[in-house]
């Protein structure tokens, strides 16, 4: 049985996804930096998943994307909320964005949630509980050979040819199968804990971008760290995460110029 951590955070992401699929048709769009784009849909959605969490549970912290950062009232849990992770796609209408929603325990990720309103997926995870979608159990694929491996990126907003990340993405490239950029963190994660792609990495995601990803895939079977194997700490922006099979090292390799 879910715990009740998981079933409001169900439900507030369901009623995070409802809202953005109502707005999906009517929003007005701004932009507040180049390929960056906010709609009033991300406040809506954000709102709504408060609301659901907050009134379970009044004395929890909260940090969310757009602007929402309540602290602890005597306890230590605090929600981790992307009301809309993949913004840009889902202002052209490019079906691959979702709600994320992770709970931490002090430093520890206990709970989380990442819901497709387009797919009607909804991916689950408890701290040794394992992790599911729609309440089937997931598992990472068993690729070893990085040759044969789909790998995702995220690139940063403005990114240049000269950055950094376009030459990690360059370096994996000739390494791997296949590589793309789809342009949400949280659903990359998803696909990784669900045997779609075998590798996700990134160096400019925020905490709200990876922390229910990040114990949804460890929950399947995966691997999650900073690109150099480090430990991951959500609040820097560094995350690799794999199938949890050897290809977990010499990817780190590539992304950390070794």
């Amino acid at each position: 049985m879910p715990s009740e951590f998981l079933t409001v955070a169900e439900a507030a992401a369901r009623r995070g996804g409802e809202v953005l699929q109502q707005w999906a048709q009517k929003f007005t769009v701004t932009e507040k930096s180049p390929k960056n784009l906010v709609t009033e849909a991300d406040l809506a959605s954000e709102k709504a998943i408060h609301e659901t969490i907050e009134a379970a549970f009044p004395s929890h912290g909260f940090l969310g994307e757009e602007g929402l950062s309540v602290p602890a009232d005597g306890c230590d849990y605090r929600w981790v909320i992307d009301p809309l992770d993949g913004t840009s796609n889902y202002v052209h209408h490019f079906p691959y964005y979702c709600v994320s929603i992770a709970l931490q325990n002090g430093d520890e990720l206990v709970a989380a949630v990442i819901y497709d309103p387009n797919q009607e997926e909804l991916f689950t995870a408890e701290k040794g509980s394992g992790a599911f979608v729609n309440g089937k159990p997931l598992q990472t694929t068993r690729t070893d050979v990085l040759k044969e491996c789909m790998v995702v990126a995220s690139l940063p907003v403005n990114v240049t040819r000269e950055h950094p990340a376009v030459q990690s993405f360059l370096d994996v490239m000739p390494a791997v199968q296949h590589i793309q950029r789809t342009g949400s963190a949280a659903l990359n994660l998803a696909y990784v804990a669900g045997g779609r792609i075998d590798a996700y990495w990134s160096t400019t995601v925020k905490p709200w971008d990876m922390a229910a990803g990040a114990l949804i895939v460890a929950e399947a079977g995966g691997r999650v760290t900073r690109c150099d194997c480090e430990p991951l700490d959500i609040e820097v922006p560094d995350i690799l995460a794999t199938n949890g099979t050897e290809i977990h090292a010499p990817l780190s390799e590539l992304l950390s110029g070794e």
